[in-house]
């Protein structure tokens, strides 16, 4: 492949939007030692989330959006989901990576059809969110090459 041609940059902006408080302290730990270039944002819920990609418009959107399936019910998730994914919208091309704890067949397949990009089951500790993370990093900052999403 010629590294020319590649438009993938170790730095950017990550969205994580997470209404645990709790977990969003375990992620930001994890990802300053797993993806240390990458400028990770927080917003609570869905309406917080949406006012930040809107602020974005202007410059550049984050290269990849962590969406907790549960902000604390699934039909928040789902709403924003399909606000970002509708026909014609500013961010219908940004990924959107759902994390949750759910396996549940419906979780799954719901976030796939409103057109979700990957669905995560959480993981459980500290240095699984590492290696989550580091995973993450590795994949959408130096793998894959994404259209601009701006």
């Amino acid at each position: 492949m010629n590294s020319s041609n590649r438009t993938n940059s170790s730095r950017g902006r990550m969205l994580v939007v997470e209404d645990n408080p709790d977990h969003w302290e375990l992620i930001q730990a994890a990802s300053r030692e797993a993806m240390p270039t990458v400028d990770v944002i927080w917003a609570t819920d869905a309406k917080q989330a949406l006012a930040y990609l809107q602020s974005c418009l202007a410059t550049q959107l984050p290269k990849l959006m962590l969406l907790d399936l549960y902000l604390p019910d699934a039909e928040q998730s789902w709403q924003l989901l399909k606000t970002l994914k509708q026909r014609e919208s500013a961010y219908q091309r940004m990924p959107v990576v759902v994390f949750s704890y759910s396996d549940r067949r419906e979780d799954i397949t719901d976030f796939y059809s409103f057109g979700g990009t990957s669905y995560i089951i959480k993981p459980t500790n500290y240095e699984q969110w590492v290696t989550y993370l580091q995973t993450v990093w590795l994949y959408w900052w130096d793998t894959v090459t994404l259209p601009t999403t701006r």
